[in-house]
């Protein structure tokens, strides 16, 4: 099949599975009725619960879902061909991906706009909920430690002793803020349309992206540009202020920013994906590169945001339920956003087995897992191939990769600032539950979570960021995440004689994966003598079978039992 026959077909599942099985979905299993009222209403309090109209909502949604593994999933995984990466970006999303985005949504609304984590506690018990709240803090800091590493180095002069960094994606970034804070305050306390603003603002947006290039340091000389340290500093800063502030006032009008450029992005890099016509420069299917794991269960592993992440699930039950308007406009935020990032994560597919020139420089670039898997080199891959699809379309290399490199950026920070703030609602809950009554206000528990990735991003382990030290068990315990968020939606749907079935396969598929892919990471960690991997994801893997172990206790109880264990969370907004 040729590139253009392959996202063809991609694009009529998107279009076909977003209208008849988002809409039964909506309808029939989860029977979403325009009379429900939403906790944004119900609890609003103007800083996280805040109705929000379905455009700027599904930009927050959106960006703070999309940060860099849409891009780096895939870049990885088309190491064993573009086919697996292909087929799972594309059916994990809208079989997999969307239900769960949607599911842990609807459940959410109807727990008065809690967390998954707490939701649990209402289906399967307090001891469930404890689990998967210490689940969530640990995958949600690591992730964030390494965005915090990642989004330092690109803003730095060198992104690798022979390869230049995007310093020019700093000032486009630090406009956007500025603008966002502006637009917010505008639109909510002065009553100014956002529509006007940001049609305003998104030209400045995009001028500032040339400015980038003029002034990559801000006209500092090199010497002076701020280290990876300040940055990692500066960015934490960022991240609590992001946090602390109500979300009118930098997150919705930041993310709302950021998904127009990336709109703009995938339709510019589509455009001159169709009009360049490649090829495909990787094999079909590559069974064993040198060095890499098996192609099953780890293809589903390394391509998690694209096709389905335990991380959507958090955002969905943690900033979008508290703020949807609408109940009717679920479908369209979580299944329609979740096809969005899959776009993406397709193009990322494309951009890593098509943006190259030739088989061989492909192949050169793909050589053996170990080079595969740098950050440095799997970003690179991405926004190279990319500005080759943009230069199709008249926009030179150079002011193509600085776009995307902006973009990059941007969606990180985005999702920086959504995870510390779900962060701190996660402290706040397990503070609750273990009595500590210090944190549990939103700027003690903001610094706390600020600082446990500050931790992640700055503490060495073997001469090596933390973060990066542990990312190996990321991928499972993300995709650990997506498997018990479906494991809760299905006793949800049991207990109240719903529909099970499209929410059960899913979770058995993500769990079966997930807890091989588990099981064979600790046994290479225990062979390699990686202590420390060994010991965590070994705890991890403890909790997760506690968890399924409650979840089965939940299964096989009474319906009457079930419904008095629940009753006092759910259905209190229905």
């Amino acid at each position: 099949m040729t590139a253009i026959g392959a996202a063809l077909v991609a694009f009529f599942i998107y279009i076909y599975a977003y209208r008849r099985y988002g809409g039964f979905l909506s309808s029939t299993v989860f029977q979403i009725r325009s009379e429900q009222i939403t906790p944004a209403h119900t609890l609003r309090d103007d800083v996280d619960f805040v109705p929000t109209k379905r455009s700027v909502l599904f930009g927050h949604h959106f960006a703070s879902i999309t940060g860099l593994a849409p891009m780096l999933g895939p870049a990885v995984a088309v190491i064993w061909g573009w086919l697996p990466a292909l087929v799972w970006v594309v059916f994990g999303s809208v079989l997999i991906g969307c239900v769960h985005d949607f599911s842990a949504l609807v459940v959410s609304l109807r727990a008065e706009g809690k967390s998954i984590g707490v939701v649990a506690e209402g289906i399967m018990g307090r001891r469930a909920k404890t689990l998967f709240l210490f689940i969530i803090l640990f995958g949600v800091a690591l992730a964030m430690g390494v965005f915090v590493f990642v989004i330092a180095q690109l803003f730095s002069t060198k992104l690798t002793p022979q390869k230049a960094g995007y310093p020019q994606a700093a000032l486009p970034s630090l406009n956007i803020m500025v603008l966002a804070v502006l637009i917010g305050w505008l639109s909510f306390r002065k009553g100014y349309s956002v529509r006007k603003l940001v049609a305003f603002a998104f030209p400045i947006t995009l001028a500032s992206v040339f400015a980038g290039m003029q002034w990559p340091t801000f006209g500092l000389a090199e010497s002076l540009w701020p280290s990876p340290l300040t940055w990692i500093a500066l960015l934490l800063v960022y991240a609590l202020a992001a946090s602390i502030l109500p979300v009118w006032s930098l997150l919705q009008p930041r993310d709302f920013l950021n998904s127009l450029l990336l709109y703009l992005g995938l339709l510019l890099c589509y455009l001159g994906f169709f009009l360049s016509a490649p090829e495909f420069q990787a094999p079909a299917v590559r069974f064993s590169p040198q060095g890499a794991p098996p192609l099953f269960p780890f293809v589903f592993i390394i391509i998690a945001c694209g096709a389905v992440s335990g991380f959507h699930g958090l955002v969905s039950s943690g900033t979008t339920s508290k703020q949807l308007d609408k109940a009717e406009d679920a479908k369209a935020i979580t299944y329609g956003g979740m096809i969005g990032e899959s776009l993406l994560g397709l193009l990322a597919v494309f951009a890593c087995t098509c943006g190259f020139p030739d088989s061989q420089s492909w192949a050169k670039h793909y050589a053996n897992w170990n080079s595969a898997q740098s950050l440095a080199t799997k970003l690179d891959a991405f926004i190279q191939g990319s500005a080759s699809f943009l230069n199709s379309v008249g926009i030179p290399t150079a002011l193509g990769a600085t776009f995307m490199a902006v973009i990059v950026v941007s969606f990180a920070l985005t999702t920086l600032d959504s995870a510390t703030r779900l962060l701190r609602y996660n402290i706040e809950e397990l503070a609750k539950n273990f009595g500590f009554r210090s944190l549990q206000n939103r700027f003690a528990s903001s610094s706390f979570a600020v600082f446990i990735i500050g931790a992640f991003a700055l503490y060495k382990v073997d001469g090596k960021p933390a973060a990066l030290a542990l990312w190996e068990l990321f991928g499972t315990t993300n995709q650990l995440l997506a498997g018990l968020t479906l494991v809760t939606v299905t006793l949800y749907l049991k207990q109240r004689k719903l529909p099970i079935i499209y929410t059960l396969v899913p979770a058995i598929v993500m769990m079966m994966t997930t807890l091989v892919a588990m099981t064979e990471k600790l046994l290479e960690f225990w062979q390699g003598q990686k202590l420390l991997l060994f010991v965590v994801g070994g705890i991890l893997l403890v909790f997760a079978l506690w968890i399924l172990v409650e979840g089965c206790l939940a299964w096989f109880r009474k319906s009457d039992q079930d419904r008095n264990l629940s009753l006092d969370v759910f259905e209190k907004s229905s």
